[in-house]
């Protein structure tokens, strides 16, 4: 897809996704960027991935217009394959994964960024699980890699809140690994592949590997329970009050139906 390059830096790869000016998240893009990584982990020279983006921010969340019209008629079709199978592609790729964070990473954006390895931001990112300020499960695998991240009392707080962490609170927590000026996330990101690059590849993946034992099955487990419990909410009024409070950028007013 045009909205996603590949550019080349020694043995590093970055794969920039360019959907400005929030970089919304649909199937194409999570296919687009699947692609990528299976084109980068089939290139023998490239031996560590940075995951970037164009804009003010990283990604500010899943389309919301297409997430309304995955009604429960749907859950098994296009709704089960935007949430699931083009997601599960950015887990099971073989090289590790440094993501750069500027600005918001919020709830498909925070899912897409706990699929790297790594992650480097600045005191202007914000990310959050907001989903269930919009009414909603949170999805992208989050109930299971955000715990293992922040741990399980953290994450249920996000979760249940949708609370906004900013970029300080982010590295304590371990959000972020590296929190640099905004201007530098980008480069750090690439300076921190570029540094793994110069171990031995196949001990990296092997590393890698055994780190992550499990760790594909866990999201793929976690995306059918929260495909599950999405569909519960998804025919609510509720659902479709916190669509439309985002886009017209005010609180919701829920009323439990």
């Amino acid at each position: 897809m045009s909205y996603v390059s590949i550019t080349l830096d020694g043995h590093v790869g970055i794969v920039e996704f360019q959907r400005v000016p929030n970089n919304l998240v649909d199937i194409a893009a999570r296919a687009a960027l699947g692609d990528a990584y299976a084109e980068l982990d089939a290139d023998k020279d490239i031996r560590a991935l940075v995951l970037c983006t164009d804009g003010k921010h990283f990604c500010a969340g899943a389309n919301l217009a297409e997430r309304v019209k995955d009604d429960s008629d749907s859950i098994t079709q296009e709704a089960g394959r935007h949430l699931y199978q083009e997601a599960h592609r950015l887990v099971s790729n073989a090289k590790p994964v440094v993501a750069a964070i500027q600005g918001a990473a919020v709830g498909a954006g925070i899912g897409l960024a706990l699929t790297a390895d790594f992650r480097v931001g600045c005191a202007q990112a914000r990310l959050s699980a907001n989903f269930t300020r919009q009414g909603y499960h949170p999805g992208f695998g989050t109930t299971f890699t955000l715990p293992r991240v922040v741990g399980q009392q953290k994450a249920a707080w996000m979760f249940m809140t949708g609370e906004r962490v900013p970029g300080q609170e982010a590295l304590e927590v371990g959000l972020l690994d590296r929190l640099v000026d905004k201007g530098d996330v980008r480069d750090t990101a690439v300076a921190m592949a570029a540094e793994i690059a110069t171990s031995g590849p196949l001990a990296v993946q092997g590393v890698r590997r055994t780190l992550r034992m499990g760790f594909a099955d866990g999201f793929k487990q976690a995306t059918y329970t929260e495909h599950f419990e999405q569909s519960l909410v998804r025919p609510s009024a509720d659902f479709k009050e916190g669509v439309i409070a985002m886009n017209e950028r005010r609180t919701p007013v829920f009323k439990g139906y």
